[in-house]
């Protein structure tokens, strides 16, 4: 039986949360980016962690979007942001745990609410 595509958005965003919170919180990616000062551009970022998430989860990969690149420096953090089908969000933490020449390898944590759709 389909589910209505809110419920379907819903249950993807909670899969992933549910997941991130047992299995993301010590959950880790690396990416060589060629570089002496190692940084890894938002969209790389976005596309990385959107791998990760369905690999991690069993599901499609997740719209993800990232605000900014990823400097190469051991505690740097940012947000980036999944949006479901329905518009509703969720937010993931992406820190970087260690730098190892070019490669940066970092931690990815998915918040534990989605935000409602807007309007």
């Amino acid at each position: 039986m389909a589910l209505p595509r809110s419920t379907a958005a819903t249950w993807i965003l909670s899969a992933v949360a549910v997941t991130a919170g047992v299995l993301l919180t010590g959950c880790s990616a690396s990416v060589s980016v060629g570089k002496s000062d190692p940084k890894l551009s938002a969209d790389e970022l976005a596309a990385t962690v959107s791998e990760k998430l369905a690999r991690t989860t069993g599901q499609p990969e997740p719209d993800i979007t990232c605000p900014e690149d990823l400097a190469g420096k051991v505690g740097t953090t940012t947000r980036c942001e999944l949006t479901a089908d329905d518009g509703s969000t969720l937010g993931v933490t992406v820190t970087v745990t260690s730098v190892d020449g070019e490669r940066i390898n970092f931690g990815i944590k998915a918040d534990e609410t989605a935000s409602p759709t807007a309007g």
